[in-house]
């Protein structure tokens, strides 16, 4: 990219677009997605030479090429590790870090949680088509039951992970769920990703058209994603459907989720719950509602938005605290004092 300092205040999507051709499939959602991400980056008041992405192997980890921003395409299931790196060196920087389901959950997966937990001030965007796209159509930690794909010719017989809860059970300070045709929704999640100060995960929805055509056509589709797309509201209760028939989410007397019907006219029931980002029990309750299973009657909505926001220490100010202390307390420049320090061995 262009090293000239840009002015913050006069900064567009432009700004933020590189000069190599988009190289994805007709179609990918990652389009959409890319989009959506040039179009917020000007809002977010960073310079363009502030920020970082940071992307592994697979068709998301194209991602760094098409921004023009400073970038890194490392190698498979790493982006974590050169991230938590970038975020150490410079504090200051804006960190980005881009991965699919096979990336970040297949040979990635010991990373992706060790940097949940640490809890790095940084973004991770995690697209979900529940399929391997580069490497043609394998089936990935995330496919579904059955699934037919050309690693699985029989269908998948591995438990597929359920993403939001793996994040969630590292200890994710910042978790939360989108769709990449939903588009204001979409921006809205980014911009409360930026905002939280710590570990933001963000897992997408995504849709490959070539090996996975199709695969959350039910939470899109016009006709269904009314009743499919819990849109989740911090303080409120959680409705769905349209007006004249809205839905809710309530524990039953066995401590399962159910759908029931809500006659607006007589007030919202009581029972329904109340969505809040700080509280781990109802965090962890969305994560689990079984919105993929196909012919649940009546079928499960999938939670979108903010699943989970709390405050925590950052693990870079953390660090920088210990080494800050360590000048205090010790003579800064003396190598032969430090080297002289602590245990030491004589060979003869």
């Amino acid at each position: 990219m262009s090293t000239t300092a840009v002015d913050v205040t006069k900064q567009t999507r432009k700004d933020f677009v590189s000069d190599q051709d988009v190289r994805w499939c007709p179609g990918c959602g990652d389009y959409a997605i890319l989009a959506q991400v040039q179009k917020v980056m000007p809002e977010l008041g960073v310079p363009r030479e502030n920020v970082v992405f940071v992307s592994g192997i697979g068709c998301s980890s194209r991602f760094p090429y098409y921004m023009n921003t400073y970038g890194f395409h490392s190698i498979h299931g790493r982006a974590p590790a050169l991230a938590t790196g970038v975020k150490l060196a410079r504090p200051d920087l804006s960190v980005w870090i881009v991965t699919g389901d096979g990336d970040g959950l297949s040979i990635g997966g010991n990373h992706l949680i060790h940097i949940l937990r640490r809890n790095l001030d940084v973004n991770i965007l995690l697209f979900n088509n529940e399929v391997y796209g580069l490497t043609k159509g394998q089936y990935s930690p995330t496919s579904r039951l059955g699934q037919i794909t050309k690693s699985s010719p029989m269908g998948v017989v591995d438990q597929p992970f359920d993403t939001a809860a793996l994040a969630l059970g590292a200890g994710a300070t910042f978790v939360a769920r989108t769709i990449d045709v939903e588009q204001k929704h979409l921006q809205s999640v980014l911009h409360a990703a930026v905002e939280h100060k710590g570990t933001s995960f963000v897992e997408i929805l995504q849709n490959c058209p070539i090996f996975n055509d199709g695969v959350f056509s039910e939470v899109t589709d016009d006709d269904g994603r009314a009743y499919r797309q819990l849109l989740l509201e911090n303080g409120k209760p959680m409705l769905f459907g349209p007006e004249s028939d809205r839905k809710g989410i309530r524990l039953s007397r066995e401590m399962r989720p159910e759908v029931v019907s809500v006659n607006e006219d007589e007030g919202i029931d009581e029972d329904i719950l109340v969505h809040d980002v700080a509280n781990d029990a109802k965090s962890f309750f969305l994560a689990s509602l079984d919105w993929q299973t196909a012919g649940a009657q009546p079928p499960m909505p999938v939670p979108l938005g903010v699943l989970r926001a709390v405050d925590r220490p950052i693990y870079e100010q953390s660090v920088h605290g210990q080494i800050d202390a360590a000048r205090q307390k010790e003579a800064a420049g003396d190598f032969d004092r430090l080297f002289a320090t602590g245990d030491s061995w004589v060979v003869d």
